[in-house]
């Protein structure tokens, strides 16, 4: 009797993973991170001073090669405010694309400016640099050396390319872009930490970049963030921004503008510390799992599993497979037969352009967003999972 495809995969997986029951990603901690909350409670600074937060900055300092590094409380106000930093103004449009998380759209609509969907490319899962320049040359006019849309009138202000799952996008051809219609850059790396183009760290191209420190990500502070960037004149704006925007004096609070109090706590950079300590084990550890799960994928004819970009080295936070056209019908069987059966799975996310508030924003063709999306599901990716 023919194996189901579903039955496949979940075998696949369970040759990697062992019997157990497997979430999605999970953190993993050992008595390092205990001590560190252990000094950071003692010392009493658990709030947004601390010399946890100073250490947690340095340590991203090293690992990024960023000149400057703002720790945040999240990924989403690390693009809220970078975002602002570049003094978006209301209804300027920013290119983001269509196949994200939600946050890269909401941190957009916080600004009151306009997401403008567009696709992205199979060999990435990013931006689609090519498509991106041929879209905008139809639909550009320039004016002030400004560029604005000339179906609303709209001025097009930035670029928000994501490096999705923890892989790199085209980054150096989509600055290429930015640079030809005078585009600035805020790189979504919120997955991505120690994963890079060209030997350069993803978040550092651009002029700014977003990380995220959330449980699932590939390092956590339980709630955390950071906004990079090697100018120093927009990481003081971003500076103040993420704080109440409080002036320097010895007793008087005076604010001269409105700040957002996004401060990372020094208990999160406390655990983000001890994290750090291991990202280099963590990303060996993940790029040794997607070599096991590439082995067991490799015969399979109606799927792939995705691999880093050339040029690229990725820290696999999610490890992905992309299902033939042929077999997407049978995405959501795979989904539900993996779940049932104790391993999580999931798809990529919806769209954002068919979310109820962004259903009626700019768009480009988002054929290859919408393909992907049928055929997208990404596995069980701890880094732990290599010692099964």
């Amino acid at each position: 009797m023919q194996i189901k495809l579903e039955q496949k995969v979940l075998q696949a997986i369970r040759k990697v993973v062992g019997k157990k029951n497997i979430n999605l990603h999970e953190p993993s901690f050992t008595n390092l991170e205990f001590e560190h909350l252990q000094k950071c409670i003692k010392s009493g600074y658990v709030s947004s001073i601390g010399s946890y937060v100073t250490t947690f900055e340095n340590k991203l300092k090293m690992i990024t090669k960023a000149k400057y590094v703002i720790p945040v409380v999240n990924g989403t106000a690390a693009l809220h405010v970078s975002l602002r930093a570049l003094d978006i103004l209301p209804n300027d449009e920013i290119l983001i694309p269509s196949l994200t998380f939600i946050a890269t759209a909401n941190a957009v609509a916080y600004v009151n400016a306009i997401p403008h969907f567009v696709d992205i490319e199979e060999q990435t899962l990013g931006i689609d640099p090519f498509k991106l320049r041929n879209y905008l040359k139809k639909i550009v006019i320039s004016k002030n050396k400004f560029s604005f849309n000339k179906m609303t009138g709209r001025r097009i202000r930035c670029l928000i390319p994501l490096h999705t799952f923890g892989h790199a996008c085209n980054i150096l051809e989509l600055k290429k872009v930015a640079s030809e219609f005078n585009l600035l850059i805020v790189e979504d790396a919120a997955e991505a930490l120690g994963s890079s183009f060209k030997g350069k760290q993803l978040g550092t191209f651009g002029d700014f970049g977003a990380l995220s420190f959330n449980g699932n990500k590939i390092i956590t502070t339980g709630g955390g963030g950071a906004v990079l960037t090697n100018n120093i004149i927009l990481a003081k704006r971003a500076l103040k921004l993420s704080s109440t925007a409080k002036l320097k004096h010895d007793w008087e609070f005076i604010h001269d503008e409105i700040g957002f109090n996004y401060r990372m706590p020094n208990i999160n950079a406390a655990l983000g510390c001890a994290q750090l300590e291991k990202l280099d084990k963590f990303i060996k550890d993940k790029r040794n799992l997607y070599q096991k799960y590439e082995e067991e994928f490799k015969c399979f004819n109606n799927l792939y599993l995705f691999k880093e970009p050339q040029f690229a080295k990725s820290n696999y936070w999610l490890n992905t497979i992309i299902l033939s056209n042929s077999a997407k019908y049978k995405k959501n069987s795979i989904l539900k037969y993996t779940n049932l059966n104790g391993i999580r799975t999931r798809p990529a996310w919806k769209l954002m352009s068919t979310l109820k508030p962004y259903k009626n924003t700019p768009k480009s063709d988002l054929r290859v967003s919408k393909s992907l999306y049928d055929r997208i599901i990404n596995i069980p990716s701890s880094h732990f999972l290599n010692n099964s």
